[in-house]
C-alpha cells in the first residue's frame, strides 16, 4: 500500500503514522529524515542540498525528488510506503506523479488529517521543553508530573520560540497557502480521503483504519 499523509502542523500525523506502518506493513518516508541522512553521510545529493541550506535557501524540488527516487528503489519498500512531509506543493506532486510513472508504481490513497486552526494553535503552543535534558512535554496530552518541572532531572520547562502563538500562526498560514492546494489536486484524481483529526488518539486512528480497510 502506497500512501501520502497530508495535514497541518500539529494534526498528529507522526503519531498516527506509527500505527499505520505497524498494522499495514508500510515504511514511513519522512523527507526531513531523508534530507538529514543524505547530509550526514555526505552523498552527492546531500552536498548539493547543504549548499542551499547554508545560504538559507530552500532546497530545490529536483534535489528532493532525486532523494525520494533513491529511497523508493530500495527493496524493503516493495510492501509499501507512507510519505510524510512530501509533496508540499502542487509542482512537487506533479513531479512525483512523473516519478511514479517511471517506476511503474501508483498511489493507493492520500490521507488528509483535518483539524481546525483553533485546535492546532492550542496543541502547538502547549509544548514545553526541559532546559537541561531537552525532553519534551505536552500540557494537553503528556504533561509533566509537576507543573514547570521535568520528570527526569527537575530541570525548568520552557516554551521554545517556534512554539509561541505568533510563530505557530505563521506556520499554519504557510500550510494553507502552499500545501492545502494539494488536497484539491488529489481530490480531482479521486485519491484524497479527508479524516477528522479531532478526538482521542485511538478514535482518530479508528477513522484512519476505516478508510484504509
Amino acid at each position: 500500500m502506497n500512501l501520502i499523509f497530508l495535514g497541518p502542523p500539529g494534526a498528529g500525523k507522526g503519531t498516527q503514522s506509527e500505527g499505520i506502518c505497524r498494522d499495514y506493513g508500510t515504511i514511513q518516508l519522512s523527507t526531513g529524515d531523508i534530507l538529514r541522512e543524505n547530509r550526514k553521510t555526505g552523498t552527492e545529493l546531500g552536498q548539493k542540498a547543504e549548499s542551499y541550506m547554508i545560504d538559507g535557501e530552500l532546497v530545490p524540488d529536483e534535489i528532493i525528488i532525486d532523494m525520494i527516487k533513491q529511497e523508493m528503489r530500495k527493496p524493503e519498500l516493495a510492501a509499501g510506503y507512507l510519505l510524510d512531509g512530501f509533496p508540499r506543493t502542487v509542482p512537487q506532486a506533479k513531479a512525483f506523479d512523473a516519478l511514479l510513472s517511471q517506476l511503474g508504481q501508483k498511489l493507493d490513497c492520500v490521507l488528509v488529517l483535518n483539524v481546525p486552526n483553533q485546535e492546532l494553535v492550542a496543541r502547538l503552543t502547549s509544548r514545553r521543553t526541559c532546559r537541561s535534558c531537552g525532553k519534551t512535554y505536552h500540557l494537553m496530552f503528556k504533561p509533566p508530573l509537576a507543573e514547570g518541572i521535568c520528570d527526569l532531572d527537575g530541570g525548568e520547562l520552557y516554551q521554545r520560540k517556534d512554539d509561541v502563538e505568533e510563530t505557530v500562526i505563521n506556520r499554519l498560514s504557510v500550510y494553507e497557502n502552499q500545501t492545502k492546494p494539494l488536497i484539491d489536486y488529489y481530490q480531482k484524481q479521486g485519491l484524497a480521503k479527508v479524516i477528522d483529526g479531532v478526538g482521542k488518539l485511538d478514535e482518530v486512528y479508528a477513522r484512519l483504519k476505516a478508510v484504509l480497510d
